[in-house]
């Protein structure tokens, strides 16, 4: 069997080769540990996905350097004294084993690159992107894509949109850690404990399993805010918690998967009205997706379908099809159905739009669908979220959206469901040759299931 990160730097030379002159090397950086507070401390260091992604090793302060059909590995020197604080680094031959590259010392690279047409992609670490610019002789800067390296962002969006064999083992196994995470942090969940107990419940099983939480783990009784910060607020009979949380595989694979539950382990009945209408708006998303099929039709979907349910409860009034398209959903759905999901949660975000958009494709300037984060035709093997939800954010219905609605908000409907600050459902999903594969079906999410998991507390 050929060594999977062998595979992946065969076909990004072949990509590469379509698009750039003959004899260009493609550079990529791994990074450094970035500090907290002072030098020495140093949050967990993990390689920058394009290099983890060719190379499988998270080495600090190396390169890998792609040269048509040659890879080399470039190492540094350690500190004479890193062996009694960091312990002794893998040896050159086993570092070749694992990569299936060459393996050369750090020094020899600026000597190996000298009178060669050099393309990279910027190291998210800026102390990397610095010795890429001195490598390649430009300015090389975090979230900027030069011109001369669009050719190899191209070759990459190329290869890592769809996930081969190797990829789609990996997503499974943080979706499985994730499973148990979220189990985990429902039995947890108790009227009186704190948002923070939860935290810790989902985090202990991903550390346990070798992980690492994928992203900052949203905890929160204010699911109204959709990125809320982690607090130790205390959790009461009554509220809805929203839990956004994946775990890492230990190669460094991506999970995100939310689910929203009651506290008591009950939904009220206006919960349960409106988390019924966001499960059969996911559901009518995850249904749509197939390879082929745009993106952004599984956004609209989504939003066609929490537009029905909400007309039949009375919060809205019109055609559905209408209140998606005037934007008048997005009151409560405002942002996207998901987004690419790989070694990063959100796939290849550092090169921008260029990977999630196709080409001639670009942001609706619209409220709601400009943060759609993904709009390409999907094809089998790309994974993806599926993650619509409803939100009662004050400074929406307070604001110039809710004036331009009108009367297509009733008010006095709304105003019954005030125990509901925000659902989403979310579930990561594997486009497959006939439909799709959602990875992270077993988490409970239908009420019953749900109800249950937090009763067993």
């Amino acid at each position: 069997m050929v060594h999977p990160h062998v595979e992946r730097r065969a076909r990004i030379a072949r990509e590469l080769a379509d698009r750039v002159p003959r004899g260009t090397v493609a550079l990529f950086a791994s990074g450094h540990p970035r500090p907290r507070n002072y030098p020495a401390n140093t949050y967990p260091f993990r390689a920058d996905s394009h290099f983890l992604y060719l190379t499988g090793a998270s080495i600090e302060g190396a390169f890998l350097a792609i040269d048509g059909d040659q890879s080399t590995l470039y190492l540094p020197e350690p500190d004479d004294d890193h062996a009694l604080w960091h312990g002794a680094l893998p040896e050159a031959a086993e570092l070749a084993t694992a990569t299936g590259a060459d393996v050369a010392p750090l020094g020899s690279l600026e000597g190996a690159l000298a009178g060669r047409n050099v393309v990279t992609l910027p190291s998210i670490d800026p102390r990397a992107a610095r010795r890429q610019s001195h490598l390649v002789g430009r300015e090389v800067a975090p979230g900027a894509l030069d011109a001369r390296d669009v050719p190899l962002a191209d070759a990459m969006i190329a290869v890592r949109l769809v996930h081969d064999d190797w990829a789609r083992a990996e997503l499974a196994a943080a979706a499985a850690i994730t499973a148990e995470g979220h189990l985990a942090a429902m039995s947890a969940t108790r009227p009186g404990a704190r948002e923070s107990l939860v935290r810790a419940a989902f985090e202990a099983v991903v550390i346990a399993h070798g992980g690492a939480p994928a992203y900052g783990s949203i905890v929160t009784v204010h699911g109204e805010v959709l990125h809320a910060p982690p607090t130790a607020r205390e959790m009461r009979s009554g509220d809805l918690l929203l839990v956004d949380a994946g775990s890492e595989s230990p190669g460094g694979w991506a999970s995100d998967v939310t689910r929203t539950w009651p506290v008591s382990g009950t939904f009220s009945p206006t919960q349960r009205d409106i988390y019924e209408v966001v499960l059969a708006s996911q559901q009518a998303a995850i249904d749509v997706v197939a390879p082929g099929v745009r993106y952004r039709d599984v956004h609209f979907a989504a939003a066609r379908k929490l537009s029905e349910g909400l007309v039949a409860l009375g919060i809205l009034r019109g055609d559905p099809d209408e209140l998606v398209a005037d934007g008048v959903s997005a009151l409560f759905f405002p942002h996207g159905i998901g987004h690419l999901l790989g070694l990063d949660v959100h796939d290849m975000e550092d090169l921008g739009d260029r990977a999630g958009y196709a080409p001639g494709r670009t942001r609706s300037s619209r409220f709601g669908l400009c943060y759609l984060r993904l709009d390409r035709d999907l094809a089998a093997g790309m994974a993806v979220t599926i993650e619509p939800g409803f939100y009662r954010v004050p400074a929406l219905l307070q604001g110039a959206l809710r004036e331009r609605a009108g009367d297509r908000v009733d008010d006095a409907v709304l105003a019954r469901y005030t125990d509901v600050r925000g659902i989403r459902i979310e579930d990561d999903v594997v486009v497959t040759e006939t439909g799709c594969d959602v990875l992270t079906a077993s988490i409970p999410k239908s009420v019953e299931a749900v109800e249950h998991a937090v009763r067993r507390s």
